[in-house]
């Protein structure tokens, strides 16, 4: 009778679901939900129903870092990993690693990314991926590398022509949206590109993608309850990303009036669109 009593006290006592942190209800996901594939609410704000798993290994990638189970995509995104991959492996690569795209059901993530919620994100390593035999373990050990030098100013030696044509192609593909890397890999694409400048567009510098880039498709058609992020400036945006290196060599002085960072709070349920909380409920592929 006093365990029943107890029981029934802390039900009543419990925070309904909607007033969860989502980080934990997503991340304690380990399945699609069984509906139409689709995404909801924005890249740093949502969740997404109906997600494809990317295959561990195929012909030309090999998923990354398997224990964090975020090889998890909308079926326009897996398909242009795939066939990213197919153009690394026939231009000499083997392929591509990938890294984390999103969780299963999508939301926030436990730890790392604030985007990578609505299942059209995906990190893909910078590093040549020769080897397609990996184990589960030397996935988890392995160590991306890093391609800059001068805090992001420059590029390394480790940087070629293939890191090159890997973000093109990305970039070429029109599903993206945007790739996001570091602004001295930007500068140098743009001296190096001799032929058509356009897809240098979709490319934007952003601070600790050395290791990676990070790819960012558009919303799907048809997928009403998605959010796509506006389109870049006109422009290849080269003049943009000398810009950061100029700051990064020569960094400008601190504005004391600078109000500082509001710090972040962490999502809960309720803040994310309406529909994540159906997702979160429905059954599992």
């Amino acid at each position: 009778m006093i365990r029943s009593l107890a029981l029934l006290l802390a039900l009543l006592l419990a925070p309904p679901a909607q007033a969860h942190l989502a980080k934990d209800s997503f991340g304690a996901m380990t399945r699609g939900s069984a509906e139409r594939s689709e995404p909801f609410g924005g890249y740093s704000r949502g969740c997404a129903a109906g997600l494809e798993q990317l295959p561990e290994t195929g012909p030309s990638w090999q998923a990354m870092r398997l224990s964090r189970n975020r090889n998890w995509g909308h079926p326009e995104l897996v398909d242009m990993v795939r066939d990213l991959g197919t153009h690394m492996d026939r231009i000499g690569w083997g392929g591509i690693y990938v890294g984390d795209m999103s969780q299963p059901r999508g939301g926030p993530m436990t730890s790392g990314h604030r985007s990578h919620q609505i299942g059209l994100d995906a990190d893909i390593w910078l590093y040549p991926a020769t080897d397609m035999t990996l184990s589960p373990r030397a996935r988890e050990n392995i160590s991306a590398v890093s391609m800059q030098r001068e805090g992001g100013a420059y590029v390394n030696d480790r940087w070629s022509r293939g890191q090159h044509e890997l973000v093109k192609r990305a970039a070429q593909d029109p599903r993206t949206a945007r790739i996001f890397i570091f602004p001295g890999a930007k500068v140098r694409m743009c001296r190096d590109e001799t032929g058509d400048r356009s897809w240098l567009r979709k490319v934007r510098p952003w601070w600790g993608h050395h290791y990676h880039m990070h790819v960012r498709i558009s919303c799907p058609r048809g997928a009403s309850g998605c959010e796509d992020q506006a389109a870049p400036p006109p422009g290849d945006g080269c003049a943009e990303a000398q810009a950061w290196v100029n700051n990064i060599l020569n960094p400008p002085p601190p504005d004391p009036n600078a109000a500082p960072a509001a710090p972040r709070r962490d999502l809960r349920v309720a803040d994310l669109p309406q529909q994540c909380a159906r997702v979160l409920a429905a059954p599992s592929r």
